[in-house]
């Protein structure tokens, strides 16, 4: 889903009904992870959040982003020597590149891949419940 705001009330939807209190910092922290493209640890979420609300805590947006990831709606991700980064969970499968220099994460997706990756389970006999593809990259420096 790319419009942000479809994606956060499709979210917020989801959230209503799991049943969970849709308090102000928890409709706050949805909103700006939905709208988010560059998975922002919870520091960077504190940040923006205080632009809207700048009495809340960082030990809010911890509790909230937890709160958001044991309901479904956020995906937490722990890259290589990095800090949690977030991002919402709203379906379609992808996998990520993560540039060591910078920390940008891509997303990226490949039906190839995908039909490699179940050919190999299947060879070995099993059939894939789920992954994670995490490639570790570096810019090609193009002039040397």
């Amino acid at each position: 889903m790319s419009n942000p705001a479809e994606r956060a009330e499709k979210l917020t939807d989801a959230l209503r009904e799991s049943g969970i209190r849709l308090t102000r910092q928890r409709r706050l922290l949805l909103d700006i992870v939905s709208r988010s493209d560059d998975h922002p640890d919870a520091v960077e979420l504190h940040r923006r959040a205080t632009d809207q609300m700048p009495g809340i805590s960082l030990s809010t947006v911890y509790r909230t982003l937890s709160a958001l990831e044991e309901h479904g709606v956020v995906q937490r991700h722990q890259f290589q020597n990095d800090t949690a980064r977030f991002e919402p969970a709203d379906g379609a499968h992808h996998d990520h590149m993560i540039d060591l220099d910078s920390g940008e994460v891509v997303e990226f997706h490949s039906d190839q891949i995908e039909r490699l990756q179940s050919e190999l389970a299947a060879e070995a006999g099993y059939e894939i419940v789920a992954h994670r593809m995490e490639l570790y990259v570096r810019k090609i420096d193009k002039e040397g």
